[in-house]
């Protein structure tokens, strides 16, 4: 049986995690361990609480029922860090909300198209924010990341 996502925050309007307001999702779950991260109770995959189906129902009619939002963001933990299971949430709220998605991940854009299990995930993601926080790149002056390295990659764009 595949292991389920875990939920650990949901923000229904926020301006922090990507162009607009935004529905913002953090999962658990993230290998990465970034020295000076923001979120390091986000690392425990069982951190959190299980995204089941009844869970989702309600997020999914939440996203539609608010006309302000001008798209979903995912972070984290680091979403990718379960590919079958962020695959499956990335295809049913692209299906059901038309919305624009913006995605946080450690990995860079390139780590994952070479990688098979995470590569799919790319197809349903609007803007990839990528790369680890590096504590030395640090800049609060930064938008919508917060170290030097990190790229805001608009996928949709590049298609």
């Amino acid at each position: 049986m595949e292991e389920p996502l875990h939920l650990i925050q949901v923000y229904p309007e926020t301006i922090s995690d990507g162009f607009g307001i935004r529905y913002a999702i953090y999962l658990a779950g993230c290998t990465h361990r970034c020295p000076g991260c923001h979120n390091p109770g986000s690392w425990n995959p069982a951190a959190g609480e299980p995204l089941t189906g009844a869970l989702l129902d309600r997020m999914v009619a939440e996203i539609q029922g608010n006309p302000l939002l001008d798209g979903i963001t995912l972070s984290g933990g680091d979403p990718f860090y379960n590919p079958p299971a962020l695959l499956a949430l990335l295809q049913r709220l692209k299906a059901e909300t038309q919305q624009n998605i913006w995605c946080y991940t450690g990995y860079t854009y390139e780590a994952l198209l070479a990688d098979e299990a995470r590569r799919p995930c790319l197809d349903y993601i609007d803007t990839l924010v990528d790369g680890p926080f590096v504590q030395a790149q640090f800049d609060p002056t930064l938008s919508f990341r917060g170290s030097r390295n990190q790229r805001i990659l608009h996928l949709s764009q590049m298609r």
